[in-house]
């Protein structure tokens, strides 16, 4: 409704496969065949190579989605290494050239989003680079939407042993934009402030943060145990029910929804899951699509496979002699 019609979205690992199934929607039983076999390593028909064999949560998506204005718009999730904030950089060159294809003057048809961590927003040199990089002539994208996925602690790190600050954001008071906290057990409100960022952002066309202060129920990876490093933080975490169970309890109390509704969609996502995940594993691969590697954007450039016609690039003698 605001005009964007392309977002080129920039993240770290964690949540990466839930963005990638259900705000990207890549097929389930590609991420599926994924984990079991590994991802495709060519195109049968051309013999180009796809990707690499990185891990799951690397992995960058193409897509076009309709929006609920009946208008489409598209978007692009960028492949990144481990280094969490390297992408930065990557996705904000993206915007801006994308802005200069379709004479985007104004800024407002093409817009980048960058997910972050907490401890590597506060972190990491190149969050501060990118921001102050963000309102000059020559760089500007007309603003970024920065979300923060705060889990108040940095793998095993207390903020109170990794910043100076109080907040993770007072990095981007530096170029002085609006930052909104928000309470992650608060859905609606989430919602709100989300829709209030990209609004500001489409009207005024600069950078603005969203800080979400949640917590991580989980360790860091399937091997850290949690209550090792942090045992009072954690056993404050047990005791809290998980947000799906408080906004169930509140769509109840609201008469938003009734258990039986709420117990349908849980069995129809659970009979998805398994469907897809049956699917993953027949004996007829699931065959990975070429715009989950962003092939779409990259049609006409020659692979590492193909060769360029050999160009004369030697000079006249009496040239060399002179």
């Amino acid at each position: 409704e605001l005009g964007c019609e392309t977002i080129t979205f920039g993240m770290p690992h964690r949540g990466r496969l839930n963005v990638l199934a259900n705000v990207m929607r890549k097929p389930m039983e590609e991420i599926f065949e994924e984990f079991m076999t590994g991802p495709v390593a060519s195109d049968d028909d051309t013999g180009d190579v796809l990707g690499s064999g990185d891990v799951k949560y690397h992995l960058g998506m193409s897509i076009d989605r309709p929006t609920t204005c009946g208008k489409m718009v598209h978007l692009s999730l960028v492949a990144n290494p481990s280094h969490l904030e390297t992408v930065n950089p990557v996705v904000l060159g993206k915007t801006r050239a994308k802005q200069h294809y379709i004479a985007d003057d104004m800024r407002r048809r093409a817009m980048s989003c960058l997910m972050h961590g907490d401890a590597a927003f506060a972190g990491q040199g190149v969050v501060y680079e990118t921001l102050e990089l963000s309102d000059i002539k020559g760089y500007t994208t007309g603003g970024t939407i920065h979300i923060i996925v705060n889990n108040q602690i940095g793998f095993t790190t207390d903020p109170r042993f990794a910043r100076s600050s109080p907040y993770c954001t007072d990095v981007a008071k530096a170029i002085s934009v609006p930052i909104f906290h928000v309470n992650a057990d608060d859905l609606e409100a989430v919602c709100w402030v989300c829709a209030t960022a990209a609004e500001y952002r489409q009207t005024f066309g600069k950078d603005v943060i969203v800080d979400i202060v949640g917590y991580r129920r989980h360790g860091h990876n399937e091997v850290d145990e949690p209550s090792f490093t942090q045992p009072l933080m954690y056993n404050h975490i047990r005791k809290t029910k998980p947000v799906l169970e408080k906004f169930q309890q509140y769509a109840l109390e609201s008469d938003l929804l009734t258990s039986e509704q709420m117990d349908a969609v849980e069995k129809d996502c659970d009979r998805i899951f398994e469907a897809a995940f049956e699917e993953a594993r027949k004996p007829e691969k699931y065959k990975s699509s070429k715009k989950a590697w962003l092939e779409s954007s990259w049609s006409g450039f020659k692979s590492r496979f193909q060769h360029s016609e050999a160009q004369r690039t030697g000079a006249k003698i009496e040239a060399l002699n002179e």
